[in-house]
Order: C-alpha cells, then sequence, then structure tokens
C-alpha cells in the first residue's frame, strides 16, 4: 500500500476533486460508493460562493451533507489566507493541492525584486492558490509536492491582446516555487464519457526529476489520457518572473497563443504541442444517463406553445438587431444547434445557466420516445459530470443543482489522472 497522500481541496464546489481522487463510500447511502483512485485523503476544503450570503453556499452544504459536518472551511479564501498570514488560524500541512480556479486577468503589479514579491490583482483566485502553496511550502518542504489543477482551455489563449500571457504567469509562478509541470487540454466527449467539456488540467510535482523531451508524451496525464505522438513540437521560454511575463511575453501580438493543448515545462522551458486524441474504447453518450419519463417531473416537458420559441433559438440566424443604449444598427448572425440534442452522442458542455424552465440556446432539450419534448432533470446532470445520480439533491432547488453541475468538473478525469500519479510514486 502506498504512502498516504494529504490533499486540500481549493474551490471545492460540490466535491468534484475529492470524489475523483478520495473516492466515497457511505453506509447510509451505498448508492453513492465510488472507488478511490489511489491512498488520497482529503484533510482540508475550501468553498466560498459569492456574494457572501448563507443562501449562496448551496454548493458547500452539498459538500458536507456527503463528506460530514466542518469538512469544509465556507469563508472567502482571501481572508482565510490573511488569518494564517496574521498568526489567527492554522491550515494542515498537506502533500498535495488541487482545485478549479476561475480563468481571469492574472497580471502582475509587482516584480519579485522588489519587496513583498508578487503582487497580483486582488480577488483574482491564482493568487490564492499561490499565497496557499507559499504558506504550505513554507511550514515544510515536504509539503505541497503535488498539485493539479483545472480550468477552461482558454486559459491558454487568454488576453486577446496578448495571447498566452496568463498561462505563462501561471507557469512562472510554479517555476518560482520549484514545480515542473505538464499540462493536456482534455476534452471528456473523446475519451468515452458523456458529456463533450473541454477543459486544460494542470499537473505539477515540486523538485521532480523529469526528461523535458520524455515527459511530453509520457506525462501522467498522457498516460491516464493518450495522445498519439505529434511532430511539431515547440519550446516556449518561460520568464523567471511572472511580472516579466505580465510585460513582455509574447510582446509581437502573435494572433495565436505559443501554449498548445499538450505541453511540459522544466526549469523555465516549455515543450508544447497540439492534441490528438489515441482512444479506441467505448464513447459514452447522452442516453446512457436519461432516466425514465416516470421519473421526471412535469414541468420539465415543455409546452407545446414554446417549441417555437425553442427551435429559433437554436436556429441559424442572420438578422439585423439594435442596441438598445446606443440605438446602434448591426447584423446578426449564428449558426445552428441540434435540435432537438441527439442523445446518441455525447452531451454539449453543461452550463451554469442550464437549470429554469425559459427557452435557450444554450439548454440541453430531448425528443421522448412518446414524441414530448422536455429538458434534462438535475439527476442527469449530476452523472453526465459523471457523478452519482442525485448527489446534489441535498435541499437546493434544481436551478442550484444546475448551476453546481455547471460548475463541476467530470470526476472520471481526476480520477483517471490520479491512478497514474499513484502508480508513479510507488
Amino acid at each position: 500500500m502506498s504512502e498516504e497522500i494529504t490533499v486540500a481541496e481549493l474551490f471545492a464546489g460540490v466535491g468534484g476533486f475529492r470524489l475523483g481522487l478520495d473516492g466515497y463510500h457511505s453506509e447510509e447511502h451505498p448508492e453513492f460508493d465510488m472507488p478511490a483512485s489511489g491512498p488520497f485523503k482529503t484533510i482540508w476544503a475550501n468553498q466560498w460562493e459569492p456574494p457572501g450570503t448563507k443562501t449562496r453556499q448551496f454548493a458547500a452544504r452539498c459538500y458536507e451533507a456527503h463528506f460530514g459536518e466542518g469538512s469544509v472551511v465556507v469563508e472567502d479564501i482571501n481572508k482565510v489566507l490573511d488569518e494564517v498570514d496574521e498568526g489567527k488560524r492554522d491550515i494542515p500541512s498537506v502533500r498535495m493541492v488541487v482545485g478549479g480556479f476561475p480563468c481571469q486577468d492574472y497580471s502582475v503589479a509587482r516584480p519579485l525584486s522588489q519587496a513583498g514579491g508578487i503582487e497580483g490583482k486582488k480577488g483574482v483566485l491564482w493568487w490564492d492558490i499561490y499565497r496557499f502553496l507559499q504558506i504550505q511550502i513554507s511550514k515544510s518542504p515536504e509539503n505541497a509536492k503535488l498539485c493539479l489543477f483545472e480550468n477552461v482551455d482558454r486559459l491558454l489563449k487568454s488576453p486577446a491582446s496578448q495571447r498566452g500571457r496568463d498561462f505563462a504567469i501561471i507557469l512562472s509562478c510554479l517555476a518560482t516555487l520549484g514545480y515542473s509541470v505538464e499540462w493536456q487540454v482534455i476534452n471528456s466527449g473523446a475519451y468515452g464519457f458523456p458529456q463533450r467539456r473541454k477543459r486544460i488540467y494542470i499537473y505539477a510535482e515540486r523538485s521532480a526529476d523529469w526528461n523535458l523531451e520524455g515527459r511530453l508524451f509520457d506525462g501522467v496525464i498522457a498516460r491516464a489520457f493518450p495522445i498519439a505522438r505529434q511532430e511539431d513540437v515547440f519550446e516556449v521560454a518561460i520568464p523567471a518572473d511572472p511580472y516579466e511575463a505580465t510585460m513582455h511575453f509574447n510582446e509581437q501580438r502573435l494572433k495565436r497563443s505559443p501554449f498548445r493543448d499538450r505541453g511540459v515545462m522544466v526549469g523555465n522551458t516549455a515543450l508544447t504541442c497540439d492534441v490528438e486524441e489515441a482512444y479506441a474504447g467505448r464513447l459514452g453518450c447522452l442516453a446512457d444517463v436519461l432516466v425514465p419519463n416516470s421519473e421526471v417531473p412535469e414541468e420539465f416537458f415543455v409546452p407545446e406553445e414554446q417549441l417555437s420559441r425553442w427551435e429559433y433559438l437554436k436556429g441559424a440566424k442572420r438578422e439585423k438587431r439594435v442596441n438598445k443604449k446606443t440605438g446602434f444598427e448591426y447584423m446578426y448572425s449564428e449558426g445552428s444547434m441540434a435540435y432537438p440534442d441527439l442523445t446518441e452522442n455525447p452531451s454539449r458542455t453543461i452550463l451554469t445557466g442550464e437549470g429554469g424552465t425559459s427557452p435557450s440556446r444554450f439548454k440541453h432539450i430531448i425528443r421522448c420516445e412518446d414524441g414530448r419534448m422536455r429538458r434534462l432533470v438535475p439527476d442527469e446532470l449530476d452523472q453526465l459530470q459523471c457523478f452519482p445520480k442525485g448527489w446534489t439533491d441535498t435541499g437546493m432547488t434544481d436551478g442550484h443543482r444546475a448551476f453546481c453541475m455547471g460548475n463541476a468538473l467530470v470526476t472520471g478525469i481526476p480520477y483517471r489522472i490520479g491512478r497514474e500519479i499513484a502508480k508513479e510514486l510507488e
């Protein structure tokens, strides 16, 4: 048995990383049983949904319903870390830090060489991850040896005015703390999951003895989610100071980011390439998670009088529109979407606005065997993210359940990555 890997889960939501890594077992709810991917044990978690009102903390309440009262710190992470710095509270030492953080403007206002070190924009959650890692490492060099983060794939391309700058800042931050890093954009639908959800996963290991070229096609993420070897591999220099990345990365303003969908950084050098999935297993589909009509509440069936609106929103358009504020007239166009959604394919990406009865271009709508049209119920949304059926059925509204799943990750992805991490550490 491998040595236990203690974990801190930041921006925990309803526990996607914890479920994927630790697994789940409850005598009270055996229907939720899921295997662990390795010797992982989450011992600290944080979740805070702004604005800071009790009614907005529905994700944290779901987390506690499954993992126990007090299993998650329900406070603004910035405030928590301020209190740690002031000596007013402590955070336990952990070997691994995980979290899915928002894609924001990560620019740096102060270089490392100045007193106080890196200074990022207040409220940008990457800097709270950076502070958390610093706190862990300051307690012991054995802390926070491993990291696993998730984000939207546009992180590699942002901002539009300086493509790749934000990701370069993150890589530079990790390099200053002694991490080697690999990343990969994973489309879950291409690897057998029932939803198409394209997200970047970032794995970092401190003081790692990696071979840069060898790791590109044989890292833990690439072993969990195989890719075909690519000929076009690009080298990218990562600035030693995140401030330099802010000011000077991609100064040429290239239209395409230097970062591709797969990459590895050792020291301050990265190799990167495009991704071609190499998966030969069964592909999942939306039909895999659909519940019987007898389990669907009546309000999820779409009234006949609303169907034309749904069809219009899903259809192709080219029409004149007027900006309500300025009166400016412009031509608006967009392509068509499948109407209804094709249940024999992986579903489209779940968004936070999936809930509610109003017609929408982005919500899912399916045709039942009896010809009626309906929206997806929350139990189906849970399963599209590979949570157990009914995971978010903890007293929150259907809209909040949909919001939680729109913010969640496909739990099977950290599960597969966790298995490879555990194998490598053995």
